[in-house]
């Protein structure tokens, strides 16, 4: 059986990525960081309706990812932007100041945040087998 033909993901032989594609993951990555930040900040100011924003942009930046780049890693890598971004804003600093309250809001985004990630990294676009319809009586 030949690598050309239609197959499981996990019997392809591995590609290295084209140059474009990595500058790519890489622009979603650093955009993912600014959404987590932008979203970090908007979910505290305007409670109920700043965190659905807030979740929207982040849910929204996964999936146009993955449509964008064609695969699953589109969503993966401004996913993983976003969770540096937010795991670095939770730390406090020495002098005691700190971005995320200890409140039902941050608990929500950075929960909600990581569902979203999940789910669209996993529902994202895939890859369709190639070859001739399904249909048994040609």
């Amino acid at each position: 059986m030949s690598g050309t033909g239609p197959g499981s993901l996990l019997a392809q032989p591995l590609r290295p990525p084209s140059a474009g594609r990595a500058a790519a993951h890489a622009g979603l990555f650093l955009l993912g960081a600014v959404v987590g930040l932008a979203g970090a900040l908007v979910q505290a100011g305007w409670f109920p309706g700043g965190l659905l924003l807030a979740l929207a942009g982040a849910g929204g930046l996964f999936l146009g990812g993955a449509h964008a780049t064609g695969g699953r890693g589109g969503a993966v890598a401004p996913a993983a932007g976003w969770m540096v971004a937010v795991i670095l804003l939770t730390t406090s600093r020495p002098e005691g100041d700190f971005l995320f309250g200890a409140g039902v809001g941050s608990y929500l985004f950075l929960l909600g945040g990581m569902a979203l990630a999940v789910i669209c990294a996993t529902v994202g676009v895939g890859r369709q087998p190639g070859g001739g319809s399904a249909r048994l009586d040609k």
